[in-house]
């Protein structure tokens, strides 16, 4: 069994997508919260809630935590729509890692504010999805975040425990219940959100459950078939439409090296054994994405180099306000709880050494397909990480009745209606769409937000991306 800490610790880069070694997050309380809501279907199981007024105080908000059990406490944020609240799509955002905090996404990407240049108080965001959607964040699995309590290794538990918090959260509020439902998410969520939405689309006959209404999915950069997405880590590096970052002997090398990597999964696929899982994740990280580590390379954007320790100071920047005593308090969190952006040595960490980190969650999305529930890949096509090149390739290999129309589909340019630019090119067939966002990286509403938020609305309302 490979055991190299060094390699081990890259890997984790690799997963996790930032750069950064973060301590364990544990807390011994919790801030009182103003109501508690409960499920008859799920006794041991509550949400305590209170009314925070910050980041956009023209909405309605809920923060606090779910419950599991009295052992796991996940925390969430919720905003209503600006636009329609009783009317507009409810949407579930995941953040990746595994091990990230969801204010990220608040924060950095989609949330109603950003945080500003002094960092002590936020700013409007003229491009967060809220403008057109009720948002749900959710700090998972236990442990992201302000999320505190027992672990929770693989990507199936953690999808468990979020069905739980939907149902409670739907059969409290009826009014969002009864709203057309999107799970959203970026990087490892691409295991989360297929693993979520079989979980819903299984249940959903339960007569004891209430009904959640799954309209699509949206996976965004995303970490979802392993055994494809490592082939094409040699392209992206050193062919691709940014110009090659490696010099020749190192592509041939990874391009050679695929195969052992590409026996590594497979031998995971067949024994279903963590260790045998575990080291595919870590041998296919050595030969494929090493080589770009050790070119000094930013791992999020091929653009640009690795900049200060989360080659990000956005990401720095929302870790310190979201350790901020005041602002643990408005949320209803334990201002006395250590707040981290990420957590790799309590999360990624278990993750790996469940095996969980290579296994394929594609497998889940056909039947979702089959039903009638849309698919949107997304993916900016200057990311290293969970790069578009892989993620083409990986939505085109998929096994399910549209795969031969959706391989003979036209590429069509896509075009943001608020600029009257293309702003990337997409294919789509029935229910499945991917789409290539230009000049993004590994977080597209980062670098392009009025481009995201274009084609985010136009996806919620079923309006075409493409040029007929």
């Amino acid at each position: 069994m490979i055991s190299s800490s060094k390699f081990k610790l890259r890997v984790l880069f690799f997963v996790l997508g930032v750069l950064i070694l973060c301590n364990l997050v544990l807390a011994q309380g919790r801030h009182k919260l103003e109501k508690t809501l409960t499920h008859r279907a799920f006794p041991e199981h509550k949400i305590k809630l209170n009314e925070p007024k910050l980041c956009d105080k023209t909405v309605q908000q809920y923060s606090g935590y779910f419950d599991v059990n009295n052992t796991k406490h996940l925390f969430f944020w919720f905003f209503e729509s600006r636009n329609k609240p009783q009317e507009d799509p409810i949407v579930l955002s995941l953040t990746g890692g595994p091990g990230c905090s969801s204010l990220i996404s608040v924060f950095l990407e989609i949330g109603p504010c950003t945080i500003n240049e002094k960092g002590d108080g936020t700013t409007p965001n003229s491009y967060s999805w809220t403008n057109y959607a009720n948002m749900i964040f959710l700090d998972q699995p236990t442990n992201a975040g302000y999320s505190y309590g027992g672990d929770v290794s693989n990507t199936t538990a953690a999808a468990a425990d979020i069905y739980v918090f939907l149902q409670i959260f739907f059969q409290q509020f009826p009014k969002y219940a009864k709203l057309d439902f999107h799970i959203a998410g970026e990087s490892y969520a691409g295991h989360y959100i297929p693993a979520l939405a079989a979980e819903i689309y299984n249940n959903n006959n339960n007569k004891i459950h209430s009904h959640i209404n799954l309209e699509s999915i949206l996976i965004g950069n995303g970490f979802v078939n392993p055994l494809v997405q490592f082939k094409y880590y040699p392209d992206m590096a050193c062919n691709s439409s940014y110009g090659s970052v490696l010099d020749n002997a190192t592509c041939n090398k990874m391009r050679n090296d695929y195969p052992r990597c590409e026996n590594f999964i497979k031998k995971c696929y067949e024994s279903k054994n963590a260790d045998d899982c575990s080291d595919a994740t870590i041998h296919c990280s050595i030969e494929m994405i090493e080589p770009y580590l050790d070119a000094g390379k930013n791992l999020l954007d091929i653009r640009y180099p690795c900049n200060g320790t989360l080659c990000n100071p956005g990401l720095i920047a929302v870790e310190n306000f979201g350790d901020r005593k005041d602002v643990k308090t408005e949320l209803g969190v334990d201002p006395s709880l250590e707040y981290q952006i990420c957590n790799i040595v309590g999360i990624t960490f278990e993750f790996l050494h469940s095996g969980d980190m290579i296994l394929p969650f594609h497998k889940l999305i056909p039947p979702l397909l089959e039903n009638n529930i849309r698919v949107l890949i997304y993916a900016g096509d200057a990311d290293f990480l969970c790069n578009w090149i892989g993620n083409e390739a990986w939505v085109k290999e998929l096994q399910w009745s549209g795969k031969e129309g959706f391989n003979n589909a036209k590429v069509s340019p896509w075009v943001n209606k608020n600029t009257s630019k293309q702003a990337g090119e997409v294919r789509t067939f029935k229910g499945l769409t991917f789409l290539r966002i230009f000049e993004a990286g590994h977080m597209p509403p980062y670098d392009q937000p009025s481009s995201s938020l274009d084609f985010f609305s136009r996806w919620l309302f079923k309006e075409k991306l493409y040029i007929s």
